[in-house]
């Protein structure tokens, strides 16, 4: 697999609850399926392209980037290593007295 050498470096951050949030987009969490969708679109890369580059199936990645279909485990590594994410899983902070 070929890394797209135009795309930065993103940080994502993923919580237990499989919400995200990323620091350059914000204080509002969101899905990380959301996060690689707003990846895939800001690379400027088609999705043909990503399809072939990752070996995921362009039919997939249409599904994905639509919101019709999530993505396997493997499907996601790949994604954020094409990318460039650096994907991060820590704990959904908690508020006292809950």
């Amino acid at each position: 697999m070929k890394r797209n050498p135009i795309i930065l470096r993103q940080r994502v951050l993923v919580n237990y609850s499989s919400t995200a949030y990323n620091a350059d987009m914000g204080k509002k969490p969101t899905k990380i399926s959301d996060q690689i969708r707003a990846a895939i679109e800001a690379s400027d890369v088609t999705r043909y392209r990503i399809a072939l580059e990752t070996e995921i199936d362009e039919g997939t990645v249409s599904r994905f980037m639509a919101g019709k279909a999530g993505l396997s485990m493997k499907a996601l590594d790949r994604l954020g290593e094409y990318l460039g994410l650096d994907i991060t899983v820590r704990p959904k902070s908690r508020t006292k007295g809950k």
